[in-house]
């Protein structure tokens, strides 16, 4: 399954369901096939990510790849992080935030 969240106020961003469904349990939401943020609901959703990849900075540094990394990533040994995967969801809240619009998937 892929997730593409999208709002009017900014493109699209397309995720893996493994990456997706990390990011909305993360925000406090059950994975689903669709769903939408309203506009009241962004800013506590882009807190709870800024929450967790602040924490994941404050860990130690884990070695192994996730499974659905790509290939060359897998090759390399090097993982890519939560702050990573999330800044192009982040950046989609923010800007959904700033102009009142709502962020849905799967609609």
């Amino acid at each position: 399954m892929l997730y593409e969240f999208k709002s009017k106020a900014a493109g699209t961003v397309v995720m893996t369901g493994t990456v997706g469904d990390r990011m909305l349990a993360i925000i406090g939401r059950a994975p689903s096939p669709q769903g939408v943020f309203t506009p009241d609901q962004l800013g506590a959703a882009i807190a709870a990510l800024q929450t967790a990849i602040a924490a994941e900075n404050l860990a130690p540094k884990q070695v192994t790849p996730e499974p659905d990394d790509d290939e060359t990533v897998e090759k390399s040994g090097k993982s890519i992080s939560l702050a990573q995967r999330a800044l192009p969801l982040i950046e989609l809240l923010t800007a959904a935030r700033a102009a009142d619009m709502p962020v849905t998937w799967g609609v």
